[in-house]
């Protein structure tokens, strides 16, 4: 089996050495670099081109948010997992539009192995904290100017289903307000996920923050 390289950024030596510990235990992953600085991340990942970055936010020289900018910028498949201290609604809004794999806090990091795996398959990861925060952050940052839905074949049904599971709503829920029946909205969600490419209601929420600011 051919290992998983992973690349870890953290300005606080004991966490790395811990999260060394725990991902090099999983025998699919290997470590193969090392930073401590933003600016480090950039540099590394242009050398050694991880299958995943795993990433700190708050640092010196250059914050993750600002390297992972750069980096998705240079390479934009990156897979780049926050494992962070901090859950503030700012980081976690600026991470969702970057189009990070994920945003973990360190204090879920029993979790990272399946975290690692998911994000590496393509799936986006979030801790429950931070789950909690998106239907909020969402009503938050919406603008007056959306996004044109139509390209991605998305009706205006749909796009209504789409905005209102951003808001937290449930089937029930949204059937309600749109005057639908709860297997009509069910269907809606299928086709939209289908069309978007998007595996369930969370990625669908991200994927509007991402597209409506």
């Amino acid at each position: 089996m051919e290992k998983k390289r992973i690349l870890l950024v953290d300005d606080d030596e004991l966490i790395t050495m811990s999260l060394e510990m725990i991902i090099s235990a999983e025998e699919d992953f290997e470590v193969i670099g090392k930073g401590c600085s933003g600016k480090e991340a950039v540099s590394l990942y242009d050398e050694l081109s991880p299958d995943l970055l795993l990433m700190d936010i708050r640092m010196a020289d250059m914050n993750g948010l600002e390297a992972a900018e750069a980096i998705l910028k240079s390479h934009r498949d990156a897979t780049i997992l926050f494992l962070t201290t901090f859950s503030d609604d700012e980081y976690i809004v600026k991470a969702l539009k970057l189009g990070v794999k994920g945003y973990l806090l360190k204090q879920d990091y029993k979790s990272l192995p399946v975290a690692l795996h998911a994000a590496i398959n393509g799936q986006s990861v979030f801790g429950g904290a931070v789950i909690d925060k998106i239907p909020t952050l969402m009503s938050q940052t919406k603008e007056e100017e959306e996004f044109d839905y139509h390209k991605y074949d998305i009706s205006e049904k749909e796009y209504e289903v789409i905005q209102l599971v951003s808001e937290g709503l449930s089937n029930k829920e949204i059937a309600q307000k749109l005057f639908l029946s709860e297997g009509t909205v069910r269907n809606y969600l299928s086709m939209i996920l289908e069309k978007l490419n998007l595996r369930d209601r969370t990625q669908l929420a991200i994927f509007y923050l991402k597209h409506n600011n």
